[in-house]
Formats: structure tokens, C-alpha cells, sequence
């Protein structure tokens, strides 16, 4: 009975979720005056659209292929992981490089700081249960290497980059490349300490029962 409530509170907190998910990528997209590839080039667009399709998953088919796909502890660290990451570049080192107000500053929130904030709540106290290997860690860095690959490839092309830290053309390649080491080391570094995080609570979940 007490699984039971546990896991409709789940349902409800990501139905929610997914709701602000959706709602503020909706949004920014009818804000943005770019073009619609140059949208989803965003890893911040990204991440939220990965945080609405898990938690639409959770909360209305999580017992259907897909559902036990994004219900996997791996693939829900992860999520965190990248989500984290968002905010964490966003209020640290591109908050206020463009002015923002009104609608567009409402979505910049939601989509930096709201939406990572309720996903690693929910993950700290909602995800699935179950333990994590610390080689999980290496196999997240598959989707952010993959995005910035594409990044590159794609800026080179167009010269258009969705980040400053990522503009070849203005910072060189040299610099550009120290700024993906570090980026991936931090990715690196993140995951790691939320597989020890999980390692470390289960561990002592197990000494209470």
C-alpha cells in the first residue's frame, strides 16, 4: 500500500513536471527569432525536451517499452546529470550575456533553473530503485560527446555555434578544444559523484532494513 501511494506520488510530481517541460520548450520556441534547426542545436533545449519525455513516460505509460526505458535508474541519472549541467553553465558562466525580460526572461528561468531544480529533486527522492557501476558514468559522456561533435561539425559548416565557449571562428580551435576538455571532465567528474551519491544511500538503505 505504502508502494502503491509512493509511486502515485511519483506519477503526479512527473506529471507535473512534464507539464513545465513541455510548456516552457513550447514556449521558447514561438520566442526564439532563429531558425528551427538552430533551436533544437541547443543542448539546453535538449535536456528539457529528454526531462518532458521521461516524465510524460513516468507519470502515463511507464510499464510500456518506452516507460521502462526512461524509468531505468541509469537512464534517470543521466538525465540528472545533464540537467545539472545546464544550469550549472547557464548561472555560472552565459547568465546575462543576453538581456533579457517579460516572456523571454519567464522561460530563461523555467528552462535554466526551474525545470533543473524539480528533476533533480525528483530524482533525489523519486527515482527508481537499485544501484549504479561507476563505468556508468563513462557511457553519459556518449550524448554530450555526440552533441558537441555535431556542434562543431555543424558551426564549421555555417559558422553558427549555439555557445559562446563553442565559437571556433572568434576563439580558435585551440581554445575551443580546452573548453570541451573541461566541459567533458566536468560532465565526467558530475556523474561520478551521483553514482557515489546513489552507491552511498544504498548502502544505507540496506543497513535500516
Amino acid at each position: 500500500m505504502a508502494e502503491q501511494k509512493k509511486w502515485n506520488e511519483q506519477q503526479v510530481f512527473a506529471g507535473l513536471l512534464a507539464l513545465i517541460a513541455w510548456g516552457s520548450v513550447i514556449m521558447q520556441f514561438f520566442l526564439q527569432k532563429g531558425s528551427t534547426i538552430n533551436f533544437f542545436s541547443f543542448f539546453t533545449v535538449q535536456c528539457n525536451i529528454l526531462v518532458a519525455i521521461s516524465m510524460t513516460y513516468t507519470a502515463i505509460s511507464p510499464t510500456t517499452n518506452g516507460g521502462k526505458f526512461f524509468t531505468n535508474l541509469s537512464v534517470q541519472s543521466a538525465i540528472a546529470l545533464y540537467i545539472f549541467i545546464v544550469g550549472l553553465v547557464y548561472n555560472t558562466v552565459l547568465r546575462g550575456l543576453v538581456p533579457l525580460a517579460g516572456w523571454g526572461l519567464f522561460v530563461d528561468t523555467m528552462l535554466h533553473v526551474v525545470v533543473p531544480v524539480l528533476y533533480l529533486l525528483f530524482w533525489g527522492y523519486m527515482r527508481t530503485k537499485g544501484n549504479l557501476e561507476y563505468k556508468n558514468g563513462v557511457y553519459w559522456l556518449l550524448f554530450p560527446l555526440v552533441y558537441l561533435i555535431y556542434s562543431m561539425v555543424r558551426g564549421a559548416a555555417i559558422e553558427w555555434y549555439p555557445y559562446p565557449f563553442l565559437n571556433a571562428g572568434e576563439l580558435g580551435y585551440t581554445k575551443v578544444g580546452i573548453n570541451i576538455a573541461v566541459m567533458i571532465a566536468i560532465f565526467l567528474v558530475a556523474g561520478l559523484i551521483l553514482i557515489a551519491i546513489t552507491r552511498s544511500l544504498k548502502k544505507a538503505s540496506e543497513k535500516v532494513d
